[in-house]
């Protein structure tokens, strides 16, 4: 079926003719695109980290990501914050289970400066004992303050429910015993181990010439030679639970509940992705937050938010709905996402309703490539999840060839409103409906 709206034609799009890409020797590709909208670069990359830890080692990752800037061979923290924020540039580190993601921007003159302080961090960190110490109390805090929040504790109590067992399922930010019990000796043989330059990424996009980008690139990074030899990044299959599983939390002074409701997804590179996308974007993105918000949250009046959410990675993550609500209307809010999940199943989404979903998400892409940091998180998705260089000419036609029929067929497959995962964080004292 056709879309009733007018294919969105794109003529400037970053493709093959105007994406430079490298391989160095080392591993690390570069990416780059020259766009002259504004005098600044942005850079964008990851290095493949396996962050699947035991629960004794929780949080590892993070406090090893957390340190790459308090200290290396050539600069402590105090210079590297001065000498970034003098250049009038930013950068920061993040990390997931599979890769510690980062981030800058800078003037086109100082992306030298700005790509050779992110190898520095990414090369050399030295983890200083003092730094250490100070970044273990800001997780700490940082980790007291999830113990309170509703919605954050519904979130983690949500994974650990879903993924029982197995290692995407422990928090990737630890938890109040295994980050204390860390030493310095754990974070040094973690780097050691599990960091280097293969199939690493770095994206550039901004006013500088893509050739010029992609030296200044090989410059900082390639002859990063890892310390010890790779081991292959191996992305575990998640399990998907066969019965329906609840798990409540009671947070004292609280008064919303929020509760977390879905099952175990699919990979971004999955070929079922770009109608589990359409999908989801139906039953809770579009408009005011899609059906689940329509009905939820306007028509009854259950939620202070509800939305649905489908968080494909390299695993496979979750399909889930998200809701915010008052602790007397938690199991009527249940319902009723069950409900639109069960309507998408068995009825075939109209043609109007189909159509705007479509041109939401074909539209929606030309506002995120309006500016350079839009382009380069795009360059490095497109790197990272093997889409190819021509993906954004070929993603209007990648949408409107998902039809009713395969967004059934996604929410029978993935949607599984009889064993399901279902976290909530209430009020303590809180009895419910």
């Amino acid at each position: 079926m056709k879309s009733r709206h007018e294919p969105i034609r794109w003529t400037s799009v970053p493709g093959p003719d105007t994406i430079a890409r490298r391989e160095l020797p080392n591993g690390v590709i570069a990416l780059a695109s020259e766009n002259r909208a504004s005098p600044s670069v942005v850079i964008e990359g990851r290095v493949w980290v396996d962050g699947l830890v035991s629960r004794a080692q929780a949080g590892l990752p993070n406090f090893v990501r957390e340190m790459l800037t308090r200290g290396t061979v050539k600069r402590d923290f105090a210079t590297i914050a001065e000498t970034v924020e003098s250049a009038g540039a930013s950068f920061g580190f993040d990390s997931d289970w599979f890769s510690t993601s980062f981030s800058g921007r800078c003037l086109a003159e100082d992306l030298p400066l700005l790509l050779e302080i992110i190898a520095d961090c990414l090369r050399q960190p030295t983890f200083p004992a003092d730094q250490v110490d100070k970044v273990r109390g800001e997780i700490l805090t940082s980790l007291e303050q999830r113990a309170y929040d509703t919605r954050r504790m519904a979130m983690l109590t949500f994974y650990e429910t879903l993924y029982e067992g197995q290692p995407i399922g422990i928090s990737s930010h630890g938890y109040h015993d295994s980050v204390s019990a860390l030493s310095r000796a754990d974070l040094v043989k973690f780097y050691q181990q599990r960091y280097g330059p293969e199939r690493m990424i770095v994206a550039v996009v901004g006013a500088v010439p893509a050739e010029r980008a992609l030296i200044e690139v090989e410059q900082v990074l390639g002859d990063w030679q890892r310390q010890t030899p790779a081991a292959p990044l191996v992305i575990p299959p998640a399990v998907r639970p066969l019965t329906m599983r609840r798990r409540e939390i009671t947070i004292p002074g609280k008064s919303q509940a929020d509760l977390v409701l879905g099952n175990v997804g699919l990979m971004r590179n999955h070929p079922d992705y770009f109608a589990a996308r359409l999908a989801n974007t139906i039953l809770g993105v579009f408009g005011m937050m899609g059906r689940i918000g329509e009905n939820v949250r306007e028509r009854q009046g259950l939620a202070y938010y509800a939305y649905s959410a489908l968080a494909a990675s390299l695993a496979a993550g979750p399909w889930m709905a998200i809701a915010g609500v008052h602790p007397d209307n938690v199991e009527r809010a249940v319902q009723s996402i069950l409900d639109e999940m069960r309507r998408l199943q068995d009825e075939p989404v109209p043609e109007d309703e189909l159509a705007d979903n479509k041109s939401y998400l074909i539209g929606s892409m030309p506002l995120t490539l309006e500016t350079n940091d839009g382009i380069a998180a795009t360059l490095e998705a497109m790197e990272a999840y093997n889409l190819g260089l021509d993906y954004l000419q070929r993603y209007p036609a990648l949408i409107e060839a998902v039809t009713a029929e395969d967004v059934q067929r996604v929410a029978r497959t993935y949607l599984d409103t009889e064993a399901y995962t279902l976290a909530i964080a209430r009020p303590e004292g809180a009895v419910g409906d």
